[in-house]
C-alpha cells in the first residue's frame, strides 16, 4: 500500500511504524508541518498497563520509551493545608519531546519517509490510504466535518499547559483557594529534572484573577505565587510565551465523530476523538488506535473498506468508554464546590474514583493501608469510632430512626394484589427481601385510591383491609429481621388505568378503564386516555386521601413513609413542564408547580409522627434538556421537599415523558444523588443499575449518597446483601438464626474461590 500519514505526533508516528514493521513493502509517506522536534506540550503520561500494550506492538520502541521513562506509584491531594497520599497507582511518565525524537529515529530505520515543514493540503492524492492523523485541530477532518458526524462539546473550566523544574514525587493535585476562587494543579514528573503543571479553574475564577486581560509572562508569574508553597522555589515555565494575551488559556474541547473513516480516509487519536487530561489518556488512545489500525490493515484477505469498518467497530466502545469515564473526570472538576466542604481524606477519595474507573475494590487493590483509613474515618463519621468495614454495613440514622446498614430495597412494583391488598404472595416477597440483610425496605408503590392506582394489580393504603394485611406484612419485617419497613404512597395520574407491568407496559385496559386525572390534560402517549385537569376541590380530595393513607400507615406498622413525586404520576405531573400546562397558581413558575405536592407533603408530615423520618421520591431530571426538569432545578425541588420536613430524598430521574432520552449506564442516575446531597446538603438515595458491592461501597465513601438502593437485584437474589457481607467477609451483619450456617459456608466458599483467582 502506499500511504499518507498528515500529521507527526505520537499517534501518526506509531502508526507508521507499526506498518513498516508489519510488512516493510508497504511504502508510507508521513507529513508534518512543523519542524522535527518542534512540540509546544510538556510531559505525557501513561500506567504500566499502557506499556505492555507498546511491548507487545513494538518491543524495540518499547525498550527505547521504557528507558526514558519515570516512573511513580503514588497520589498527592493537597487540600485545606492537609496531604493525603495513596499508593499503588503505577503511573510513567515520559517527554513529550523526547518521545517524538524516539518514535521519529524508528519510523526512519524502518524506513518511513518523514516530511517535515511540509503541508499536504486537505486531500493527498496518489496514496491507497490517507491516515488523518492531525490532532485535536484537524483540518482533513474538519473539511468533512458533516460526512464524519464531528461532535464538539467545549468544556467550562479555563486551563494552560505549563512545566517547573520542581520534580514531584507523586501524581500531584494541589487546590488552593484566593481571592476570586479556587485554582488547583495536575502535575507530574517526566523525566529526572521537569515535571507537567497544569493549572485549572473556573472561567469565572480566571477572569477574577485578571487572566483574560494578562500576557502569559505575567499569567505564569502569578500561577507561580499561587502554587510557591509546591514549588519548593522552582520556577513555572511556559512554552508558548509567544501567544498573545491570554491565548494560552484553553478550554477542553471533547471531540467524538459517528464515523472515523470515509473512502480511503480514516481518523486517528485526537482527530477522531478526545480525553480530558485530567485522567491522561490522550495518548494512550492514539496509540492504541494505531495498534488496532495497523493491525486489521494487515489482516490477510481483508479489503481496505471492510478494514477500516473493522478498525471503527473494535475501538469503538473501548474510547467510548474511556471518554465516558473523561466526561465523569472534568463534570468533578467543573463542580468542585460541590466537595470542598469535605474532609480532606473524603475529598481525595472522592477525587480518586470521581472517573468510575478506580472502583473501592480497586483501591484496596493499590492501597489497602490507604482504604482500611478510609473505611476507619466513614465508621467514625457514623457514630461508632473503631469500626473498620466496607461503608454500605455503616449504620444510619434519619430523625429517630437507626438504620442498620446503608442499602435499601427498592420501591419495585410487583402488580399482584387483588383490589389493592396484598396477599401471601406480598408477605413472602416482602418477608424474604427483609430477611435477606438490606437495612431498610421498601414497599413497591402502594396507591391512595381506587382511581389513583397505575393498573388493578397494585397495591393500595384506602380501607381497614388494606391495613390488616400491610399489619400482617409488617409484623413479619418486624418480628424476623432488623429491617426498617417503608411505604411508599402515591398517585398514579394520567398515567393509570394500564396492563399489568408483564403484559402491554403503559397500555390502556381492554376493558374496565377509570377516570383520570392530572395537573393538565396532557395524555401520557396518543394510545392513552387524556387525563382531566384536577380542580382545587379535586385538590383537596387527593389530598386528604394522602392524610388517610398516612394515617393508616401508623396503624398498620410502618417505621417510615415515602411520597412518590417522581416518574410522571400525579404529583410528578405537577412538578414537570411536560405535563403541566397551567396558568393558574400552580402552573408556570417551579414555585406554582410546587405548591400542590409540597401542601400535600406537609399535610403527610403533620399527622406522621415526629420521631418517625418521611422521604420523597423524585425525578432529577425529565431528559429533556431545558424544557423539562434540569438537574439544577432539582436542587431547589429537593430543598423545598426537605424545608418542609423531608429527611431523604430518593433520586430517580426520567419517565415523566415518552419522548425522553436517558443517558442509560453503571451507576446512571447517581450523579443526581451526588448533585443534590453536596449543593442541597441534604441526605440523598442513590438508585439505577446500581448492582455490585463495589458500587454502593464507592457511591457511599465518596460521598455521592447517604444510602443505595437496589431494585432488580434484588428481585434476582432477596438475600443480596447476605451475600455481600459474605464476600467481603464482613461478620457484622444480621442474619436470620437458621441460616447462619449456610452464610458461613458461602462465606469459605467465596474465600478459596478470590484467593485462587489471586493466584492466577
Amino acid at each position: 500500500m502506499r500511504i499518507a500519514v498528515v500529521g507527526g505526533g505520537p499517534a501518526g508516528l506509531y502508526f507508521s511504524c507499526l506498518m513498516k514493521l508489519r510488512e516493510p513493502a508497504h511504502e508510507v509517506t508521513l507529513f508534518e508541518r512543523n519542524r522535527e522536534g518542534e512540540t509546544f506540550g510538556w510531559g505525557v503520561v501513561f500506567s504500566d498497563q499502557t506499556l505492555e500494550s507498546l511491548q507487545a506492538a513494538d518491543p524495540v520502541s518499547a525498550a527505547a520509551i521504557a528507558g526514558e521513562f519515570a516512573h511513580w506509584d503514588d497520589i498527592a491531594v493537597h487540600i485545606h493545608g492537609e496531604t493525603i497520599r495513596s499508593s499503588g497507582h503505577g503511573f510513567i511518565g515520559i517527554a513529550r519531546k523526547r518521545l517524538l525524537e524516539i518514535l521519529s529515529s524508528r519510523a526512519r530505520d524502518l524506513g518511513v519517509d518523514l516530511r517535515f515543514e511540509t503541508e499536504c493540503g486537505e486531500s493527498p492524492e496518489g496514496f491507497d490510504l490517507v491516515v488523518a492523523a492531525d490532532g485535536i485541530n484537524s483540518r482533513l477532518r474538519d473539511a468533512r466535518r458533516e460526512v464524519f458526524g464531528v461532535e464538539v462539546d467545549v468544556r467550562r473550566n479555563k486551563f494552560v499547559w505549563l512545566g517547573t523544574g520542581k520534580a514531584f514525587d507523586a501524581f500531584t493535585f494541589a487546590f488552593e483557594q484566593t481571592d476570586a476562587g479556587w485554582v488547583w494543579a495536575h502535575a507530574y514528573r517526566f523525566d529526572e529534572e521537569l515535571s507537567t503543571f497544569i493549572v485549572e479553574m473556573s472561567e469565572e475564577t480566571w477572569r477574577g484573577l485578571g487572566l483574560d486581560a494578562m500576557a502569559q509572562d505575567a499569567a505564569t508569574a502569578l500561577c507561580e505565587r499561587i502554587f510557591a508553597r509546591h514549588l519548593d522555589g522552582e520556577k513555572l515555565l511556559s512554552n508558548s510565551s509567544h501567544l498573545r494575551g491570554s491565548a494560552a488559556w484553553l478550554n477542553f474541547r471533547r471531540i467524538s465523530c459517528k464515523r472515523w473513516h470515509h473512502g480511503n480516509l480514516v481518523l486517528l487519536g485526537d482527530a477522531a476523538h478526545t480525553a480530558h487530561f485530567s485522567i491522561g489518556s490522550g495518548t494512550k488512545l492514539a496509540l492504541e488506535d494505531a495498534i488496532a489500525l495497523a493491525d486489521v490493515l494487515n489482516r490477510p484477505g481483508l479489503p481496505l473498506d471492510r478494514a477500516l469498518e473493522k478498525y471503527q467497530s473494535e475501538r469503538e466502545i473501548e474510547v467510548v468508554k474511556l471518554q465516558n469515564s473523561a466526561r465523569n473526570s472534568t463534570e468533578w472538576f467543573e463542580t468542585l464546590e460541590r466537595y470542598l466542604h469535605f474532609e480532606p481524606i473524603q475529598f481525595a477519595y472522592s477525587l480518586l474514583t470521581r472517573s468510575q474507573r478506580i472502583s473501592h475494590d480497586n483501591l484496596r487493590v493499590r492501597d489497602s493501608r490507604w482504604l482500611e483509613g478510609v473505611e476507619r474515618w466513614f465508621w467514625e463519621r457514623a457514630g461508632l469510632p473503631g469500626g473498620n468495614a466496607p461503608p454500605m454495613f455503616a449504620p444510619f440514622r434519619l430523625r429517630g430512626m437507626d438504620i442498620e446498614n446503608r442499602i435499601a430495597v427498592s420501591p419495585m412494583a410487583t402488580y399482584s394484589a387483588q383490589d389493592g391488598t396484598p396477599d401471601d404472595f406480598h408477605l413472602v416477597h416482602y418477608g424474604a427481601r427483609a430477611q435477606g440483610g438490606a437495612g431498610l425496605l421498601f414497599t413497591e408503590m402502594t396507591c391512595v385510591s381506587p382511581h389513583g392506582r397505575i393498573t388493578p394489580g397494585c397495591a393500595g393504603m384506602w380501607n381497614d383491609t388494606h391495613v390488616a394485611a400491610w399489619r400482617r406484612i409488617s409484623d413479619f419485617v418486624h418480628g424476623n429481621s432488623h429491617a426498617r419497613f417503608v411505604l411508599q404512597l402515591g398517585h398514579s395520574g394520567g398515567k393509570g388505568s394500564t396492563q399489568l407491568g408483564w403484559e402491554r407496559m403503559d397500555a390502556p385496559l381492554d376493558s374496565g378503564n377509570w377516570p383520570l386525572i392530572a395537573a393538565s390534560d396532557v395524555p401520557w402517549s396518543p394510545d392513552n386516555q387524556r387525563p382531566r385537569p384536577m380542580t382545587r376541590a379535586d385538590m383537596d380530595e387527593v389530598r386528604e386521601l394522602f392524610v388517610s393513607s398516612t394515617r393508616m400507615a401508623i396503624d398498620a406498622g410502618f417505621d417510615m413513609i415515602e411520597l412518590h413525586a417522581a416518574h410522571g404520576y400525579l404529583l410528578s405531573s405537577f412538578i414537570t413542564p411536560l405535563q403541566n400546562r397551567r396558568t393558574d397558581d400552580y402552573g408556570g413558575s417551579l414555585e406554582n408547580r410546587l405548591r400542590f405536592p409540597l401542601e400535600v407533603f406537609t399535610a403527610m408530615r403533620a399527622i406522621w409522627p415526629e420521631d418517625r423520618p418521611m422521604s420523597v421520591r423524585i425525578s432529577a431530571t425529565d431528559w429533556a434538556g431545558d424544557e423539562g426538569v434540569t438537574p439544577a432545578e432539582a436542587v431547589e425541588i429537593a430543598r423545598a421537599f426537605a424545608d418542609a420536613g423531608a429527611d431523604l430524598i430518593d433520586v430517580s430521574a426520567g419517565q415523566t415523558w415518552t419522548d425522553a432520552r436517558p443517558v442509560y449506564g453503571r451507576m446512571f442516575q447517581t450523579p443526581f444523588a451526588d448533585q443534590l446531597r453536596n449543593e442541597g446538603r441534604l441526605a440523598t438515595m442513590a438508585v439505577g443499575n446500581i448492582f455490585e458491592p463495589d458500587h454502593a461501597n464507592a457511591i457511599l465513601a465518596a460521598g455521592r449518597a447517604d444510602l443505595v438502593a437496589l431494585g432488580r437485584p434484588h428481585l434476582a437474589d432477596p438475600y443480596w446483601t447476605l451475600r455481600a457481607a459474605a464476600a467481603q467477609g464482613y461478620e457484622g451483619q444480621w442474619c436470620p438464626p437458621p441460616y447462619l450456617n449456610g452464610i458461613a459456608q458461602l462465606s469459605r466458599n467465596l474465600k478459596r474461590a478470590a484467593d485462587a483467582a489471586v493466584k492466577v
